[in-house]
């Protein structure tokens, strides 16, 4: 996903949640912060770069091919961007060190989700925000895994745009690249993807990078064949998912507000979306690479208030200025702290379930 659905989207949904406009800005900053908060930028305000929630390019190429630079690789993506659907799943006849990269793939409405969002009630916005993301990213990056994995992450070349939804056999074949610097252009159905490299942990074969960012678009309906299911095709429909997604953070947004009991997985409000529906499944389903201008629109007619732009300096002096001691009141350090409390929890699930891709960071305070 993007700043789009991770800033714009989540604002309209924690609007909906009944938050008020200034807590709706908090939570949204906080969401797409999470795609923001490199080791690189916690070095530069001089906090704890155990907290950071994503990793540049440069970064990311940085990182060497031993345990320790894996295990810090996954625990970030992981934990913020790739939630474990089942630590546990089983899979006959694979060694143990393809299971630890198959348990890792991501997916919605598990226990995780679950655990993730308990986690931030009774906390901050930020962690609210963070909630958010994490719960959002796991309906559009479901398939895929968190870790740097051939064997897990390789899809086969033939991927098609399902054109047609009610005709699913109606389509086209997506051409990929792999420069950076070309735009993916949906009307010709080109795009850009990370290149293949026959290299189990290599960092090009993390996440959807093979797939490009087919994930990241909520018009996209595609077909393609992943290999962790033996290159059989699947069939990925990013509108339906994207609005269970949208559905599914009003719901969480209820239970952090305390307007309900409990969050339970495979509830998606649907009642709170059901008179905006028709607009929001347009959004949706525009054939676009950002649909920031019409979710900020959506947002602004809920609220009739200014959306602000995202501004990743905005509470930079804030942090710098504080001394020490005051430092975790502020913005940004309450955002560090609900990272930090957030990776910690992942980190230990999985550390749990005798994965040790992941490190382990500790038991989580009862």
């Amino acid at each position: 996903m993007q700043i789009d659905f991770h800033y714009y989207a989540t604002y309209a949904a924690a609007y909906l949640a009944g938050y008020s406009h200034k807590e709706c800005m908090d939570i949204s900053y906080s969401a797409f912060m999470v795609d923001q908060c490199s080791k690189t930028l916690l070095k530069k305000l001089g906090a704890d770069t155990s907290a950071a929630t994503t990793m540049l390019q440069l970064e990311m190429m940085d990182a060497g091919g031993d345990i320790i630079s894996l295990q810090e690789i996954t625990a970030i993506w992981s934990s913020f961007h790739f939630l474990p659907k089942d630590l546990y799943a089983q899979k006959s006849k694979h060694p143990k060190r393809y299971m630890h990269k198959y348990r890792l793939i991501c997916g919605p409405d598990s226990e995780l989700v679950k655990k993730t969002v308990e986690l931030a009630k009774g906390s901050s916005l930020q962690a609210a925000g963070i909630a958010m993301h994490v719960l959002a990213d796991t309906w559009a990056h479901a398939y895929f895994a968190g870790t740097p994995s051939l064997v897990i992450n390789n899809v086969d070349n033939d991927i098609y745009e399902i054109t047609d939804p009610d005709d699913r056999l109606t389509d086209r074949r997506i051409v990929f690249n792999h420069n950076p610097a070309s735009p993916d252009d949906p009307e010709k159905n080109s795009y850009t993807n990370s290149m293949y490299v026959n290299n189990e942990n290599s960092v090009m074969n993390l996440g959807h990078g093979r797939a490009g960012h087919l994930p990241d678009y909520s018009f996209m309906r595609y077909r393609y064949m992943p290999a962790w299911d033996d290159y059989r095709m699947m069939i990925k429909d990013n509108p339906r998912d994207y609005h269970n997604a949208f559905c599914q953070m009003i719901h969480a947004l209820k239970y952090l507000r305390g307007l309900t009991d409990s969050f339970e997985t495979g509830v998606y409000d649907t009642d709170a979306v059901s008179p905006y529906d028709e607009r929001i499944r347009q959004i949706l389903g525009r054939r676009q690479l950002l649909a920031s201008d019409d979710w900020k629109q959506f947002a602004h007619d809920l609220s009739n208030e200014d959306i602000e732009d995202f501004d990743i300096d905005k509470y930079q002096d804030e942090y710098l200025m504080a001394v020490a001691g005051k430092r975790p009141d502020t913005f940004l350090g309450r955002f560090i702290d609900a990272a930090s409390a957030h990776k910690k929890m992942v980190c230990t699930q999985i550390a749990a379930s005798k994965n040790p891709l992941a490190g382990f960071a500790g038991k989580i305070k009862e």
